[in-house]
């Protein structure tokens, strides 16, 4: 087993440009790929990782006609990239802050498919603050509400939008919106002509979420016949679209598909639960004018 080195001296350049193309590599799966998006050649790509395992000292990735896979350490090192680029990014934010200037970036995490929500309040944010700030680069990330809380905590992402489903210590949480799911089945389901008093849900295959939920919507879903899981509001939706499952979606990512015919609410008054969300940022982070001016326009609003 080859023995280790560790990393000594200041980090260059060179060795960020080394952690940037590895970034890519590993965000785009892979050499092919991320060729494309850094517009350099394979060759250069390769040599640059070559490069960068010789100065950490072990190997980041498998590469060869297998695939390509990370190593445990490979996975590390792209974790601490993400945090060391994020810190360096939030170092030129308060350079730029200290000339009432908004430059910079805003990295932002959001829980899947809140777009359809009628208040489009993050939209409407996003909107002005490019608007107020026209330099200002924004980067989405549509994550699992824990993985946008780890991200915020690290410092990975500036803020985030996730379910209120607990508090944590080293998050400050603020009140942005009230969503409602209702419990639908697809036009090609058997249930989709039947009166709604002539339905018991528990007969039915159902698909549940498979990520976190309070313990009420938990109680909601133990009413169903659980055949099926899926890990967001999207997978739930494709499951209920085969005609072969019901399931809860928020009213107004189905609405889509109510007015067009293609689901229906399975009695509503009876079958619906809220879910609250939240706008998260990270308590005692430094002063961040493209942050701070972000939240005024998302938490202002109406």
């Amino acid at each position: 087993m080859a023995k280790k080195s560790e990393f000594k001296g200041q980090i260059s350049d060179v060795d960020l440009r080394m952690l940037r193309i590895y970034k890519v590599v590993v965000e785009c799966g892979g050499f092919s790929a991320a060729e494309v998006e850094l517009n350099i050649s394979r060759a250069a790509i390769s040599i640059a990782m070559s490069d960068l395992e010789t100065r950490l000292g072990f190997r980041l990735c498998q590469r060869g006609r297998s695939g390509f896979s990370l190593t445990e350490e490979g996975q590390q090192i792209y974790n601490y990239t993400l945090q060391l680029l994020s810190s360096i990014e939030d170092f030129r934010t308060q350079v730029n802050t200290l000339h009432t200037q908004l430059k910079g970036e805003l990295n932002i995490g959001i829980t899947d498919n809140l777009v359809t929500m009628p208040k489009m309040l993050i939209t409407n944010a996003l909107s002005e603050l490019k608007q107020q700030g026209p330099e200002v680069v924004i980067n989405i990330r549509m994550i699992p509400p824990n993985d946008i809380e780890l991200g915020v905590l690290d410092g990975r992402l500036h803020v985030g939008i996730v379910p209120t489903l607990r508090a944590l210590a080293g998050l400050n949480y603020y009140p942005l919106y009230e969503e409602r799911s209702r419990l639908y089945c697809s036009h090609n389901h058997p249930l989709f002509d039947v009166d709604d008093s002539e339905i018991d849900v528990s007969e039915w295959d159902a698909v549940v979420p498979a990520y976190a939920q309070t313990a009420l919507v938990k109680a909601c879903h133990q009413q169903l016949k659980a055949t099926a899981t899926a890990t967001d509001r999207e997978g739930i939706a494709f499951l209920i679209l085969t005609g072969q499952y019901i399931g809860y979606l928020p009213a107004h990512l189905a609405n889509q598909w109510v007015n067009a015919g293609r689901m229906r609410a399975i009695d509503p008054d009876t079958f619906h639960y809220e879910t609250d969300f939240s706008v998260i940022t990270r308590k005692g982070a430094r002063s961040n004018l493209v942050l701070e001016t972000y939240l005024e326009h998302l938490t202002g609003q109406g």
